[in-house]
């Protein structure tokens, strides 16, 4: 995956978010499905960001052997 291919899901993840925030928005689905969406989104997002950081902290040259790390790895993270 190229760091172009992460650039483009993580459009796509937060598309796909605001997509959900305005169906919320407008009603169209339930309050705890949206949480439950939303919460997945915000993993998947982190979990991307995170690989796209390993590649390019990578000074070796080789930012391809980065890895996408388990959503328990990246959640658990100290801010």
């Amino acid at each position: 995956m190229t760091e172009q291919d992460i650039l483009a899901r993580i459009k796509q993840l937060v598309d796909d978010e605001h997509a959900l925030r305005a169906k919320a928005t407008a009603g169209e689905i339930d309050p705890v499905a949206e949480r439950r969406q939303l919460a997945q989104l915000e993993v998947m997002l982190d979990q991307a960001w995170d690989l796209l950081r390993q590649r390019r902290a990578r000074s070796d040259g080789s930012p391809d052997d980065a890895e996408l790390r388990s959503p328990r790895e990246v959640e658990g993270y100290l801010q």
